[in-house]
């Protein structure tokens, strides 16, 4: 069974800022999330997030700088990916 991949205004509005390699990362992890669902420990730093039930984030890049991804569960097959972009930029709890 397939699941329901969105994506907030959010992290559209910060994926179309991204590099296009950074971009293309993303959306093999989409296409991943979509195909298997929430856990994806193949990809680096891939964790649930402490505190929080049903949200997780993975690195899409390491190194200098970091991207990362954020989503969380919504609904029976259905995430929703809260951010994409830096490190620096993202709030773990605020986001999910």
């Amino acid at each position: 069974m397939t699941w329901q991949v969105r994506l907030s205004k959010r992290a559209v509005k910060n994926y179309q800022k991204l590099p296009r390699l950074i971009q293309e990362r993303f959306r093999a992890l989409a296409l991943e999330l979509r195909a298997t669902g929430p856990v994806q420990r193949q990809w680096p730093h891939y964790g649930k997030i402490q505190g929080m039930e049903n949200c997780y984030h993975c690195h899409i890049k390491p190194g200098r700088p970091t991207y990362v991804a954020v989503w969380k569960v919504t609904g029976a097959h259905c995430l929703e990916v809260t951010y994409v972009g830096t490190h620096e930029g993202a709030d773990y709890q605020r986001l999910c």
